[in-house]
């Protein structure tokens, strides 16, 4: 196991940190992030526009993190409570970072890596057209969506999804998930 779940969140903490944390992922922690990240962008004093698109991507992304947490491996049961997941928010000269991270269960890699290649290789109008697809053919899941938070973050951003699997062991892989958004990209 090479994986360090310790040193996975220290690198995370580059460029300004807006906020930083790694724990259980519930709907409290949820409505005080974005209290916190709200206030922490009016206090940089940032354009209207910039902090709505920071602020409703980070919205998608911690719904995404909230329904989709696999069980913890073994080893980090008694060290951290379910709905483990890592948050940072950062700026890094004239983009805003949101990294998240948690653990996923083996099989579902594959799949989950096929869907953002596929998002990354859409132009702005397919990204469009999928959302608009899904949105109209897809049944809502048992975890609330129907797919579509990766599209609609992608749509936001204007940028790619950046993404890192990193192999825990033979059941689990930690997923990272860094999402860009330009301050000049209005």
């Amino acid at each position: 196991m090479s994986f360090n779940i310790e040193d996975y969140y220290t690198d995370q903490n580059g460029g300004e940190i807006l906020l930083a944390y790694k724990g259980s992922i519930t709907t409290e922690l949820i409505n005080n992030v974005l209290d916190t990240v709200e206030s922490k962008l009016q206090d940089f004093n940032e354009a209207s526009k910039i902090r709505k698109k920071v602020y409703n991507v980070l919205v998608e992304s911690l719904q995404n993190l909230f329904h989709h947490i696999d069980d913890l491996p073994e080893k980090f049961r008694e060290t951290y409570e379910s709905h483990f997941g890592i948050l940072v928010v950062s700026k890094e000269k004239t983009q805003y970072k949101i990294s998240t991270g948690n653990f996923i269960r083996s099989e579902k890699v594959q799949y989950l890596k096929e869907k953002i290649d596929k998002i990354n290789s859409l132009s702005k109008e397919e990204l469009k057209e999928m959302y608009k697809f899904i949105l109209n053919h897809q049944k809502i899941s048992e975890k609330g969506g129907g797919g579509l938070g990766l599209v609609d973050i992608a749509r936001k951003t204007g940028n790619k999804l950046d993404y890192v699997f990193d192999k825990f062991d033979e059941e689990f892989y930690f997923f990272n998930l860094d999402v860009y958004i330009d301050e000049s990209n209005n």
